[in-house]
């Protein structure tokens, strides 16, 4: 009886993970999904007019009305501002920046060197919660956890003789059901706090989004998630898999050569140089890292310009690794390391052209103003309090996170309408978008959409040759809802407690 019930549950996991694979298949590029929505403001902005909509805004007492932008002017307006709206679009040159100091220290090797040292080196005891918390902080080199860790991961978990599936599965916890954790800055964090920032001026100009606004809460996240993922793996996915028996032989894991150890010292040198800087321009009372007139740190020029200290971090250290190593002989390989990564970016580039002219013309049409002040109004008239709205747009975000995989493009959808509406309501815009990283990392294992989905089912068959999609997310589901309930539970009690989410971040505006 009890098989057939699991049978059946699993038939109907299927199912629904087939629903779920179809609705996003049938969803345009992300690209060309911005320029449809580019196009959908421009004919609401005209239907709008016609029927004489407007709001009263709650802060002026003034008429808000939409701006047809198919008019002359409007016309005018989109041609003449095409490229500002791409070049000046906030996202694109913090991502640029950033990824050029990574793509030093990836291109080296630090990085590669630097999660194979962690993870070799742990107690076999503390072996899962490292692995999950090597996941979570590979997040700050982008995506190298997806190629690098997960089959590493497994490939630990069978040389101590363990099912590998269950060490592969942690390791994917850890970078993508924990995507928005992490205990450094890495690129999604300026990426996702200039479309903040971008939104948060539709009802304030002058209001500005610090990339390090969610540090705080990411950080102590870091550790709920990799403690809610030892425990999932321990309890629930290695009773579940068993004993290994299938044909894969244990790999040795290869320790670290000489060189290797002299790039990881001559990287911490100088990471310990520049951390050393940054604390005599910070500690002091007239640091010169401090704001000039008050003495400020968090309008202060390091953490307004923390996308630089992340290009130099991730350069120098990489280039120190690389010197040590071997990797790097002369400025060439510098400048490839940074080259390549430029590379990765060019369905990036595309898709921020066509998202910067979306959040323009929604701006300028007034439709993102009018639809927030609607929306707040909806909201305030539900008696929902913070906490049960906070909660509903994590699992609304948790949800549409299970057909369009790009954190950055649904961010770009989406802050543009529930930032200004929850500003309205006095929740700030980094509160806003904590609750909005939390349901978009959660859903991410168990999200045929994701785009490094299809290779997690490939490793994975590498240990079982009948898996698939259903066994990915099977295998993965409890640490979705293990990782959602934890996270959530962390949110409330932080709202209880009045925390700010980041340096200068406060709950409420």
């Amino acid at each position: 009886m009890a098989k057939k019930k699991q049978s059946s549950d699993r038939r109907l996991v299927t199912r629904f993970l087939s629903a779920v694979e179809r609705v996003g298949n049938a969803l345009p590029h992300p690209a060309t999904l911005f320029a449809i929505l580019a196009a959908t403001v421009l004919v609401l902005s005209w239907l709008f007019t016609r029927l004489g909509a407007s709001v009263v805004h709650p802060g002026t007492g003034e008429a808000v009305l939409p701006v047809n932008l198919l008019s002359r002017d409007g016309i005018h307006r989109m041609l003449v501002e095409m490229i500002n709206n791409f070049t000046g679009f906030a996202p694109l040159g913090t991502v640029l920046v950033a990824m050029l100091g990574i793509g030093v220290a990836e291109g080296s090797g630090l990085i590669g060197t630097g999660l194979r040292l962690l993870v070799i080196s742990a107690p076999k005891r503390l072996l899962t919660f490292v692995i999950v918390m090597a996941g979570v902080l590979s997040n700050a080199a982008s995506e190298i956890g997806y190629v690098l860790l997960v089959p590493l991961g497994a490939v630990i978990f069978l040389a101590v003789g363990r099912h590998p599936i269950a060490g592969l599965a942690a390791a994917f916890a850890g970078v993508s059901g924990g995507y928005s954790a992490n205990l450094l800055l890495g690129t999604v964090d300026p990426l996702l706090a200039g479309l903040s920032e971008e939104a948060a001026r539709i009802i304030d100009p002058a209001y500005t989004v610090n990339p390090a606004c969610n540090y705080y809460f990411m950080a102590v996240s870091t550790f709920i998630i990799a403690i809610a993922g030892t425990w999932v793996t321990e309890r629930l996915i290695v009773p579940r898999l068993g004993d290994y028996r299938g044909e894969a032989q244990a790999e040795e894991l290869r320790a670290l050569t000489p060189e290797e150890k002299r790039g990881l010292w001559y990287a911490l040198l100088v990471t310990l140089l520049l951390s050393a800087v940054v604390l005599i321009g910070l500690i002091p009372e007239s640091g010169f890292l401090r704001e000039p007139e008050t003495g400020s740190v968090l309008r202060s020029p390091f953490m307004r310009g923390i996308v630089a200290f992340i290009f130099l971090v991730g350069g120098l250290s990489g280039i120190a690794y690389g010197v040590g190593a071997g990797t790097i002989k002369s400025d060439s390989d510098v400048m490839k390391g940074m080259a390549k990564t430029m590379q990765s970016l060019g369905l990036y580039l595309v898709l921020v052209f066509f998202a910067s002219q979306f959040v323009a013309y929604f701006r300028w049409s007034n439709l993102g103003l009018i639809f927030a002040i609607e929306g707040a109004d909806v909201l305030k008239a539900s008696g929902l309090g913070p906490i049960p709205l906070m909660v509903c747009f994590i699992v609304l975000s948790a949800v549409i996170n299970l057909s369009m995989g790009s954190a950055s493009a649904k961010w770009a959808i989406m802050a543009p309408v529930f930032i200004p509406m929850f500003m309205l309501l006095d929740y700030s815009p980094e509160l806003v978008q904590a609750a909005y990283r939390i349901g978009d990392s959660v859903t991410n294992v168990i999200a045929p959409m994701m785009s490094y989905f299809a290779l997690i089912v490939a490793f994975m068959e590498k240990y079982d040759p009948k898996a698939g999609i259903g066994t990915v997310v099977a295998t993965m589901l409890p640490y979705t809802i293990a990782f959602l309930i934890s996270w959530m539970l962390l949110l409330v009690v932080w709202m209880i407690l009045g925390l700010p989410v980041g340096p200068g971040a406060p709950l409420y505006l």
